[in-house]
């Protein structure tokens, strides 16, 4: 093991690491919450401004992809396709498969200039996570308690109200609703046989409503929907630890552009074809699993330097009277300042641990398994 990668295992880093991300965030948060003033005076320069502040700090976990971890993206499509990236608003339907699944599309909004816009639907218990949610919520991000009744007239003003965006978003869906694991596929199979609808094998069965939905109220905006089918090299199943202990990945990620004038206006039609481009997207995984790649022209692109930059920039600022206090307080030689000190840098490791652990698919929700739990 070389300096650099025994160096990217220690703790210590990873603290310092997630002290920078930590403190950055807040500070960026408060700035977030003083640019509200802005709102009645100028929306679109609120949200130019937003869009730039969480670039900030969206791009610091992206840099711990690209450069801490040095992963690799590669991209399976078509030349007129990656022409269009950051041209245009865009739907993105996403497989929840793995831990960092968000972190290798950040990666390549990033890529195409579109990390500090992009959005999502996200659950609502999100949006009480520190630091990501809070960002979440100046951005405009559509929460959701996943329970179409209660969602539906939320999530349609959200969604309208980004019918003017002034930055090209890409607009992230899981639409399976939440992370794959074998009790909710088993689940969702039965779901599927009872409604007779195809047996999926890499995916849970798409919920239709938020897709079809969120293309009903962005038609005229959105031009396309990008169909991304993610997975790793080596059946690797990577983790957030894994990328912050400098473990590198390679990821795959086959890219398909259907114009939304493809999409049908009727609901149960457009929910049709949703289910029919989930059966494509298992028959896309199944052929990866036989031969190890994507139907496709591969792509390459480059990872720019601003993330490193910019994680650069906000460790100088906060590191250095970081670092000024810490002598300071040993140097005190005063035993109950120096537990008070080890005591909060315990509970700042456990904060980071907590926040890491949102992203661990064995503490995901519950949500997916409900049918099964009305069943018995």
């Amino acid at each position: 093991m070389g300096l650099l990668a025994f160096l990217k295992t220690q703790f210590v880093l990873h603290l310092l690491v997630g002290f920078v991300f930590v403190v950055s965030g807040l500070v960026i948060n408060f700035v977030q919450l003083c640019t509200l003033a802005l709102w009645p005076v100028s929306k679109q320069l609120y949200r130019r401004l937003n869009c730039r502040l969480a670039y900030s700090l969206w791009s610091q976990l992206v840099m711990l992809l690209e450069w801490w971890s040095c992963t690799e993206c590669t991209l399976f499509t078509d030349q007129a396709t990656v022409e269009r990236f950051g041209k245009e608003h865009a739907v993105i339907i996403l497989n929840h498969n793995f831990e960092i699944d968000f972190l290798c599309g950040w990666t390549m909004c990033e890529r195409y200039g579109v990390l500090g816009s992009s959005k999502v639907l996200a659950k609502k218990e999100l949006l009480y996570v520190p630091l990501i949610g809070w960002t979440w919520y100046f951005l405009e991000i559509v929460f959701c308690k996943r329970k179409w009744e209660e969602d539906r007239d939320t999530v349609i003003e959200g969604l309208r109200r980004l019918s003017d965006y002034p930055e090209y978003m890409w607009f992230l869906l899981y639409c399976e609703g939440t992370r794959f694991t074998e009790t909710k596929h088993r689940v969702s199979m039965e779901v599927a046989a009872a409604k007779g609808l195809p047996v999926l094998k890499y995916h849970l069965l798409p919920r239709t409503k938020g897709f079809t939905t969120a293309v009903k109220c962005l038609r005229g905006t959105v031009a396309a929907v990008y169909d991304v089918t993610l997975n790793f090299r080596g059946r690797k199943n990577p983790s957030l630890l894994g990328i912050l202990y400098g473990k590198k990945y390679e990821a795959d990620m086959c890219v398909r552009r259907f114009p939304l004038e493809e999409i049908p206006l009727d609901e149960k039609e457009a929910a049709q074809w949703l289910h029919k481009l989930y059966q494509e997207k298992d028959a896309l995984q199944e052929m990866y699993n036989q031969k190890g790649v994507f139907p496709g022209e591969q792509f390459k692109p480059a990872r720019r330097p601003w993330t490193l930059l910019n994680f650069l920039s906000w460790a100088t600022i906060l590191l250095s009277p970081l670092f000024s206090f810490v002598l300071g307080v040993f140097a005190s030689g005063s035993p109950l300042l120096i537990l008070t000190f080890l005591g909060f840098v315990g509970a700042a490791s456990f904060g980071v641990r907590r926040l890491i652990g949102v992203t661990e698919i064995e503490k995901g929700s519950s949500y997916g398994n409900q049918e099964f739990k009305k069943k018995e």
